[in-house]
C-alpha cells in the first residue's frame, strides 16, 4: 500500500539520494549519448537493489537496480537521480519496469529535459498509483548531468577547458619546449579528467607540436575509450600521427569544407572519421560553436578541451561555450617570451571578460589544480 505523503524521513531520503548520486557519478564519460543515472531501491529500511547506467548507456540504472532487488522491489521505494524514461528506445521504458515490479514510491532528483520524457515519466508513475517526489538534491543531480542537460536544451555539450601552465600563464618556452611543465601527479589527475569526459578535443597545432596519444591511461578507469577529436581546419594532421597508431578510442577530425578527396581519404584510411564544420569569420579556422554543435549531434555530452592556445581562445570567445575550467599551475615561471596559455580574445573592456567561480582546489604533488565553473 502506498505510504501517505509527508510521512517519510527527509534525512533518510537525502542520504539515499546521495548514494544514488554517487552511483550516477561512476558512469561519467562512459554512457554517452545517454545520461549517467544512479538508482537505489529500499524496503523496510534496507537497501535491496542498486544500479547505475551501464557503459554505452544500456542497461539503464533502474533496470539494473530492479534486477538486483528481485521480488524485494514489491512495496519498495526507488531513489533515482533522473526522471525514469517513459518511451521506447533501444530498451523498454523504465517507468514500465518500476510499475511491473510493484514499487510503491519513487523519489526523483530532477525531471528529464529530453522532450520525449520531460514530466511524462512522472505522470505515468502517478497514473499507476505510485507516489512520486520530485526535486530532492536537484542541484547535485544537474551538476552530474550538466552535459546531457546542455545538449537537450541548447544542442551544445558541456565543455571543460583544461590548461596546464606556469604561475605566469605560460605553457612552453620561446623555443616551444613544454614537456613537462607539471609533474607526474598532475598528469595522473589530467588522465582522470579525460576518463570522466566523453571526448578530448585539441587543435591541430597541438598534434603537430606534441604528437599526443590523448587517451586515459589509468587502467580500468574509462570503460568506454575516450573519443579523440582534432580541430583541423587546414587538414594539417598527418596520417602517421601517434593517436592514429596508438591508444584506444576513435579519432575524429573536424575540418572546413573544400579539401580534395584524396587528402580526406589518407586520414580515413588511417582510421580517422573526418567531418566538415563551418569555418569561422576569418575563413581560416573553424567556428567554435558549429564544431561543438556537430559533436553534440554525434552524441557527445561532455568534452575536455586540452588546447592549445588558439583553440582555448576560440572557445572562450564564444558565448557560453566553456562551462568549466580545470587549471593546473606549476610552481615556476617562464617569463614574457614564453608561449601563453591563451591567444588574444581580444577584449576592450573588463566587463567583457569571461568570469568563473572556483569550485575546488587540490594539490597533486607540487602543482595546484583549481577548478572553476561559469559565473
Amino acid at each position: 500500500m502506498t505510504a501517505a505523503p509527508g510521512t517519510h524521513d527527509p534525512l533518510q531520503d537525502a542520504a539515499l539520494m546521495r548514494a544514488a548520486l554517487a552511483l550516477a557519478a561512476r558512469g561519467l564519460g562512459n554512457t554517452w549519448p545517454n545520461p549517467s543515472v544512479g538508482c537505489v531501491i529500499t524496503r523496510d529500511g534496507a537497501v535491496v537493489g542498486r544500479g547505475w547506467t551501464a557503459p554505452g548507456g544500456r542497461p539503464h540504472a533502474e533496470t539494473e537496480a530492479l534486477k538486483r532487488a528481485g521480488h524485494a522491489a514489491r512495496g519498495a521505494t526507488a531513489y533515482v537521480t533522473l526522471e525514469p524514461c517513459c518511451h521506447w528506445g533501444r530498451t523498454p521504458p523504465c517507468t514500465d519496469a518500476l510499475i511491473a515490479a510493484g514499487v510503491t514510491r519513487v523519489v526523483v532528483a530532477m525531471r528529464d529535459p529530453d522532450p520525449r520524457v520531460d514530466g511524462g515519466g512522472i505522470e505515468k508513475l502517478r497514473a499507476a498509483g505510485i507516489e512520486v517526489t520530485v526535486g530532492l538534491l536537484e542541484a547535485e543531480a544537474r551538476a552530474i548531468n550538466a552535459g546531457f542537460v546542455k545538449v537537450a536544451t541548447r544542442n551544445l555539450p558541456l565543455v571543460t577547458l583544461k590548461l596546464a601552465s606556469t604561475l605566469d600563464g605560460r605553457i612552453a618556452t620561446r623555443t616551444g619546449e613544454s614537456q613537462w611543465i607539471t609533474g607526474p601527479a598532475a598528469r595522473h589527475a589530467a588522465h582522470a579528467l579525460r576518463g570522466r569526459h566523453d571526448a578530448v578535443l585539441v587543435g591541430s597545432g597541438t598534434v603537430l607540436a606534441d604528437d599526443p596519444e590523448l587517451s586515459c591511461r589509468i587502467p580500468g578507469f574509462a570503460r568506454i575509450p575516450t573519443v579523440r577529436v582534432v580541430a583541423d581546419a587546414r587538414l594539417r594532421m598527418p596520417a602517421t600521427a601517434r593517436m592514429l597508431r596508438e591508444g584506444q578510442g576513435p579519432v575524429w577530425i573536424a575540418t572546413r569544407p573544400g579539401h580534395p578527396p584524396e587528402a580526406l581519404a589518407a586520414l580515413q584510411d588511417a582510421g580517422a572519421t573526418v567531418f566538415e564544420v563551418a569555418p569561422d569569420a576569418s575563413g581560416q579556422g573553424l567556428d567554435a560553436g558549429a564544431l561543438l554543435r556537430a559533436l553534440a549531434a554525434r552524441g557527445l555530452t561532455r568534452i575536455l578541451a586540452e588546447g592549445g592556445a588558439g583553440l582555448a581562445a576560440a572557445l572562450l570567445r564564444g558565448e557560453g561555450l566553456v562551462d568549466r575550467l580545470a587549471w593546473f599551475h606549476a610552481p615556476a615561471v617562464i617569463g614574457g617570451d614564453g608561449r601563453p596559455a591563451l591567444d588574444a580574445l581580444p577584449l576592450e573592456l573588463l566587463s567583457a571578460m569571461p568570469r568563473y567561480r572556483r569550485t575546488s582546489l587540490a594539490q597533486p604533488g607540487p602543482d595546484l589544480l583549481s577548478e572553476f565553473e561559469a559565473a
